[in-house]
């Protein structure tokens, strides 16, 4: 590193011009890493908003990169004063990009209604000034370099910007920092751009002195934003949820929040209602106890999701159970759900119990890489918003699980709603038939959500039990018998199959819960 330095010290000493030169193709490096960590950010937050992620990439990557094109169209009409002009850009597109995270956020939180006309515009705003900003970096270059050197040298330092960006942005940025300070970040970078230029141009920029000023009140602008983006993630969250947050983090899948009032805890990934601590119980109880006691003894139990561990509290009633495998992706969830007193209260401390084992990985990998056994089987997913969690729900998925069902053994699939999602319920049901197994259809009204379905899934016929475990709230044997019967208007309606080529449960499901959202 040390001779690095020496030589790079030499290579500018013998040649005054190349400083200039080598600051302008650093400005391309960080010019790219902002413009696609501008680009991740605005997808990311539309997906963890408004679901579906990837129709939401693919529509806020389209509407930049066309907006990228429109910059690049319009610099053609800058001709006098390029480096004053190249860092005004910088600084706007700094102070805009930077901010837009924390705008949105805060936008969604108060007013959800406008959010997707301001999530656009910006994207749009944004694309058009960071599309004008590698035009002008080469027409500013040219003097020193051949048509050929010039674009091999601008094209090299922008592609490897993109590259550390793509790489940086989910693996250390968004855990590490989130979305809001992420922005400020890179904001603050391309003000530092702006600060270079200025350095660079300094004998050839007029109005020195308010440049400067500009460039100074930006970066100060930014910094504090920085400084309290913590507080404004934390006031942002409370008109969100309209409770007070008593834990926040953000882990590499998800934005996880917990919050309290009035004796009630809720837990939310990435702003959906996981669980109220009020009715938690009837879910979790409807979820284990149906398949559970009918199965008459089960000793080996498998549990796909829920991480929170209050199914497998409800598993750990049954004395035959002897080893319980809970299989959830996000080691954040499954160790503050271990280690939060007040979160370890509700499951019980079922994670510290022996006979759990808690892998952290993800469901359909577990499936594929193990052979044995389960005499049941209980997946409690989140709903299929997004094509990562569609695949959970699909043919490729189902028989998968079908191979580790013991022959006697029993799973059972959370199903979304069959009265506000009703062709999603039945779709499920109709993919999971189609694996081979008998499905056994049946639901529970839980308050915070509403009438929600159950898929039971098996090879041998399925039949009610005649006793549950005591110390249940919701359940005994006549209310499991009813949990069976179904209305008119939630009866079985035709459907596709759900497979992986074409998830198509995605599509009804965002269908059908979108005529509920703002």
């Amino acid at each position: 590193m040390t001779a690095l330095t020496a030589y790079a010290r030499r290579w500018l000493a013998a040649e005054p011009g190349r400083a200039a030169e080598f600051a302008l193709l650093l400005s391309v490096f960080v010019v790219a890493a902002c413009g696609l960590i501008y680009e991740l950010v605005a997808a990311a937050l539309a997906s963890y908003l408004l679901g579906d992620s990837v129709l939401q990439f693919s529509t806020v990557i389209g509407t930049y990169l066309f907006a990228m094109g429109i910059g690049s169209y319009l610099s053609r009409h800058v001709e006098d004063d390029l480096p004053a002009v190249f860092l005004r850009i910088e600084l706007f597109v700094g102070l805009v990009g930077g901010l837009m995270p924390a705008a949105l956020f805060l936008l969604h939180a108060s007013a959800p209604a406008p959010f997707r006309i301001a999530l656009y515009a910006l994207v749009l705003l944004v694309g058009i000034l960071v599309g004008l900003e590698i035009p002008l970096v080469m027409r500013i270059l040219k003097r020193q370099y051949s048509l050929r050197e010039l674009v091999s040298q601008v094209l090299t330092f922008d592609y490897l910007g993109a590259l550390v960006v793509s790489l940086a942005f989910p693996l250390l940025l968004a855990p590490q920092l989130g979305m809001i300070r992420t922005g400020m970040l890179f904001g603050l970078l391309n003000a530092t751009v702006a600060l270079l230029a200025l350095w660079v141009f300094r004998g050839q920029i007029r109005h020195f002195g308010s440049h400067l000023a500009a460039t100074a009140l930006v970066i100060a602008t930014l910094a504090v934003a920085m400084a309290g983006a913590e507080a404004l993630t934390r006031f942002g969250e409370d008109r969100f949820y309209g409770q007070r947050i008593v834990h926040a983090e953000s882990s590499p899948y998800q934005r996880i929040v917990v919050t309290e009032s009035r004796g009630e805890t809720r837990l939310f990934l990435n702003g959906n209602l996981q669980f109220s601590s009020f009715d938690e119980y009837r879910y979790h109880e409807a979820l284990v106890h149906p398949v559970a006691a009918a199965h008459g003894g089960p000793r080996r139990v498998l549990v796909l999701g829920g991480g929170d561990g209050m199914a497998v509290r409800e598993v750990l009633r049954y004395p035959s159970v002897e080893s319980v495998t809970l299989v959830d992706l996000d080691p954040a969830v499954t160790t503050m759900f271990r280690t939060e007193p007040r979160l370890v209260k509700l499951n019980d401390g079922a994670l510290s119990s022996p006979k759990v084992t808690v892998l952290n990985e993800d469901a359909f990998t577990f499936l594929e890489r193990g052979q044995d056994r389960f005499d049941l089987v209980i997946c409690d997913f989140p709903d299929p918003s997004n094509y990562s969690l569609g695949k959970l729900y699909t043919t490729a998925f189902y028989a998968l699980l079908e191979r580790r069902l013991a022959a006697s053994g029993f799973a059972v699939v959370q199903t979304t709603s069959p009265l506000y999602a009703r062709r999603s319920f039945w779709t499920v049901a109709t993919t999971i038939e189609a694996v081979g197994l008998t499905v056994t259809p049946y639901h529970a009204l839980v308050p915070s959500f509403g009438e929600w379905g159950f898929l039971i899934a098996s090879r041998r016929p399925y039949r009610a039990p005649l006793s549950v475990p005591e110390g249940l709230r919701f359940l005994d044997p006549p209310a499991v018998a009813r949990l069976f019967e179904f209305p008119m208007d939630m009866r079985r309606v035709p459907t596709e199959v759900n497979r992986l080529d074409n998830q198509i449960l995605v599509h009804t499901f965002e269908q059908e819960w979108g005529r509920f959202g703002p």
